[in-house]
């Protein structure tokens, strides 16, 4: 089965993966999102209205639900745990991925399925 990260680099092999440090904000709640995340290295943490949420590792995708709901507002602030190398998507490729790779699709939809039942047992 093909994993998010392997598409996002698929996608995202001829460009400079984005580097960053650790403590530094990828995005903040509330800001407008036009791009998806795939972590190639390190450990991104999420926080909603400033209670941490979740960490994601290498090989997991986050940033996705900005490019899928109408208003493109991302519902929680992404902050480098560690440094991180991350693959970047916009949403035309986000959106040629999920057509021309189902798999990529069905990835995606587990990877959001699976931190959403992750916040459903922290309340």
């Amino acid at each position: 089965m093909l994993e998010p990260l392997q598409s996002v680099m698929i996608f995202k092999k001829n460009c400079e993966p984005h580097k960053v440090a650790a403590g530094e904000v990828i995005f903040s709640q509330g800001e407008v999102g036009h791009v998806m995340y795939g972590i190639i290295e390190g450990e991104v943490q999420f926080s909603v209205d400033g209670k941490n949420t979740e960490s994601l590792k290498a090989g997991d995708v986050f940033g996705e639900g900005a490019l899928v709901n109408p208003d493109h507002k991302r519902r929680s602030t992404a902050t480098a745990k560690t440094d991180c190398v991350l693959a970047i998507l916009d949403k035309e490729r986000f959106m040629f991925a999920v057509q021309q790779t189902p798999m990529f699709a069905l990835e995606v939809m587990r990877s959001y399925s699976d931190r959403v039942n992750a916040l459903r047992n922290l309340i």
